[in-house]
């Protein structure tokens, strides 16, 4: 019975040894890029005047306003194609492909989210997209600037892919100059997920602190501009936005992330 005993004992770490051997070379494909590959940008909190009352502004922006948000991380990137690889198993919906340094396009809303519920579920966090005061607070990094690091027209291009400065396609991300947060390509390369609904008149009856946008609202709100965007359309107060289905090809996403560590 002893002989039989240390025969089932070596047979079971036999077994679990393989186990173990074959988890570990499972492991890249199943938590790749989406665990300490997603590099974050911690952002401390603060007040700031959101939106914008200018000629340049839309009704949409108006009236600026004070708004308040708490600490929180930023995505440094956009999400890039080999980030949605990692963690989806498979690529973009939309057939896009530039590169694995790229932004992941043709992302419509409802795909962010099936993304971030995958996430989540690997890593433990608890990844989302930014409300869109954060999006602006960290693009101005809490100023009236223009654009997502600097306001002046001359030198945008040095920071922003739009159509000034791109030829009708994103670069990979982190190619041009961070704004002052060190984060990246927040404005122009691809419009922006952010998790609020658009209402064009919230900013009329929005709370001081932390508004997560129109409670009944349909449509999603899009943030920064693209590669194909004008310069007036890349400023850190302009809003656009699109159903959550729908998918465009100068769509991504950026990742946030409270608490912060």
């Amino acid at each position: 019975m002893q002989i039989i005993k240390r025969y089932h004992d070596a047979w079971m770490f036999a077994a679990f040894l393989l186990l173990f051997v074959y988890m570990m070379a499972l492991a890249p494909d199943v938590f790749g890029a989406a665990g300490p590959d997603v590099k974050m940008t911690k952002v401390k909190g603060g007040c700031y005047t959101m939106g914008d009352d200018s000629a340049a502004a839309g009704n949409e922006e108006k009236p600026a306003h004070e708004v308040c948000v708490d600490d929180f991380q930023l995505g440094t990137y956009e999400v890039t194609e080999a980030q949605w690889l990692a963690v989806m198993q498979k690529p973009s919906p939309s057939g896009i492909s530039s590169g694995a340094d790229f932004p992941v396009r043709g992302i419509s809303w409802n795909d962010a989210k099936e993304f971030l519920n995958i996430l989540n579920s690997v890593t433990g966090l608890n990844y989302r997209l930014p409300t869109e005061a954060e999006w602006e607070y960290a693009a101005k990094n809490g100023k009236q600037q223009i654009y997502a690091g600097t306001s002046d027209s001359k030198t945008v291009a040095e920071y922003a892919c739009f159509a000034g400065s791109c030829k009708a396609a994103p670069l990979a991300v982190g190619h041009k100059k961070p704004n002052s947060h060190g984060i990246y390509d927040m404005s122009g390369n691809v419009m922006e997920w952010v998790n609020d609904r658009f209402d064009s008149r919230y900013y009329k009856q929005s709370p001081k602190t932390n508004p997560k946008g129109d409670p009944f609202g349909v449509n999603r709100v899009l943030r920064g501009g693209s590669y194909n965007s004008v310069a007036n359309q890349i400023r850190t107060t302009c809003r656009e936005y699109l159903a959550p289905d729908i998918r465009k090809n100068e769509v991504g996403f950026r990742l946030a992330l409270t608490p912060l560590p």
